[in-house]
């Protein structure tokens, strides 16, 4: 890119109100590098990801709304550890230099960030196919992080919010024959387009299961796949542990539950993904007081099963019986099979 170019890029991101003073930021972007100081008894938890067009959101997509969905998804991994947001790095590429393109990118990244406090550190940009990389950073009290690894048998298996609308929104989204979203209602359509495009990173819910969750993880591949993740961190040197799901009690929205059709909501629910909710193993001796912080925060948190002994994951449905999953795994845009 052009000298020029990086000189209006660089303006959308330095006066949008995407940078603000936060305890433990040195100095934010400008220099070679940003400078961050952990307050005493803090670790730093860091993660990244990136996003491309036709593989994580659609072409065309409206640039506001895909600059809330870019940092609201890595912001969901600092939720997953039970980490407040602290800060975050952009790398963007571009394919050109669209000034309303760039406008409105800029102000949609600077919602998101003023809402969840997490200040811009720094970025790069290059020419090429649009693609969106940020790495969130988030402090944590040193030895409090959530983690995959530590289910055992016998914790309960709960996660916040419900499942499915995300999955549901794609096929609107990309126009597949039959998901006609001008059909849908105003309301409807303002759900979908949210469900995917503002999914709600659950930093406070991470918060206030510290010390109470034996395990987690946000939801980004379906949880038929990312709950495998737990139980695949959480194996030991005697045990391999599996679990069972409860399908009467998979939390699912009003809307899905009128859009779907019965016999496809378990599936799309359970392996659909991008719903970015948390997954998380519960002891029994928890229970009570994770119910009752998550309910303090007007959350919705659902116990859907039950770790067990036995390996790989069932499904008991309403005769009693648990049966293997007949599915799981997350589709990207354009994907033939799954992951």
């Amino acid at each position: 890119m052009a000298l020029a170019e990086f000189e209006l890029i660089r303006q959308y991101f330095t006066t949008a109100g995407l940078t603000f003073a936060r305890p433990g930021i040195v100095l934010g972007p400008g220099d070679d590098c940003a400078l961050l100081e952990l307050p005493a008894g803090t670790q730093l938890a860091m993660s990244m990801d990136t996003l491309n067009q036709d593989v994580h959101f659609p072409a065309g997509a409206d640039a506001a709304e895909l600059a809330q969905r870019c940092l609201r998804v890595n912001l969901s991994d600092l939720a997953a550890m039970g980490a407040e947001p602290l800060g975050f790095t952009l790398a963007l590429s571009l394919p050109a230099v669209d000034e309303h393109w760039l406008q409105g990118f800029s102000e949609g990244l600077a919602t998101c960030a003023a809402q969840y406090q997490c200040s811009l550190l720094g970025g790069d940009t290059t020419r090429g196919p649009l693609a969106i990389t940020i790495q969130v950073h988030g402090l944590v009290p040193a030895g409090q992080a959530l983690r995959r690894a530590g289910a055992s048998v016998g914790d309960a298996i709960y996660v916040t919010g419900t499942l499915g609308d995300a999955a549901l929104a794609v096929p609107y989204l990309t126009q597949q024959p039959g998901f006609d979203m001008t059909a849908l209602s105003a309301a409807d359509r303002a759900s979908l387009q949210a469900a995917f495009y503002q999914p709600v990173p659950r930093t406070e819910a991470g918060i206030a299961l510290r010390g109470l969750a034996s395990a987690a993880l946000d939801i980004s591949d379906g949880l038929a796949s990312d709950l495998n993740h737990i139980l695949q961190a959480s194996t030991g040197p005697n045990v391999t542990p599996g679990a069972i799901i409860e399908s009467a009690r998979v939390p699912v929205s009003d809307v899905f539950a009128r859009l779907v059709p019965d016999a496809e909501q378990l599936p799309m629910a359970l392996g659909g993904g991008d719903d970015y909710e948390l997954c998380v193993t519960v002891p029994p001796q928890h229970e009570a007081q994770a119910q009752a912080a998550l309910q303090a925060l007007g959350l919705k948190f659902t116990r859907i099963g039950e770790v067990v002994a036995s390996s790989g994951i069932m499904l008991r449905g309403s005769d009693g019986d648990p049966r293997p999953l007949p599915f799981s795994g997350y589709r990207h845009f354009g994907d033939n099979g799954n992951e």
